[in-house]
């Protein structure tokens, strides 16, 4: 007899897990998607995800990603995340991590610079802050 304990596989651990709320309905289309328009013609090339009509973008979710970054925040933006992640979870009743939550926070970033190019948040904020990361005098 193994004095070893016995303990579950990875494959038990690390299982995918969902809500339906959650659940998107399966796309029909193979196709592939075509470029987004900005209002002016031009098209920035997106993907299916952010090239659907009606619906509103997503983040990845909780899956198993093929690509990884590094972004480094001031403890101040660490706090204020860490602020938003627990009252998302007090009042909202959503549970979900960092990185949960800076992928919807791109997902909904990139959607309005494809919906509004020029008149994005991401340009406007981009226009405020310097190359060094400071904001530009003006």
């Amino acid at each position: 007899m193994s004095r070893r304990a016995s303990l579950p596989g990875a494959s038990e651990l690390f299982r995918i897990t969902s809500s339906p709320a959650l659940d998107l309905p399966p796309q029909t289309s193979s196709a592939p998607a075509e470029p987004v328009e900005n209002g002016n013609g031009k098209g920035h090339g997106r993907t299916e995800q952010l090239a659907r009509s009606g619906d509103a973008p997503h983040g990845s979710g909780r899956t198993k990603h093929d690509a990884k970054i590094t972004v480094y925040v001031s403890g101040d933006e660490l706090v204020a995340m860490e602020q938003a992640r627990l009252t998302l979870r007090a009042k909202h009743e959503l549970v979900v991590d960092r990185g949960r939550l800076v992928r919807e926070a791109v997902a909904v970033l990139l959607a309005d610079f494809d919906a509004n190019g020029e008149d994005s948040v991401l340009v406007q904020r981009l226009r405020v802050v310097g190359s060094d990361g400071g904001e530009t005098e003006g």
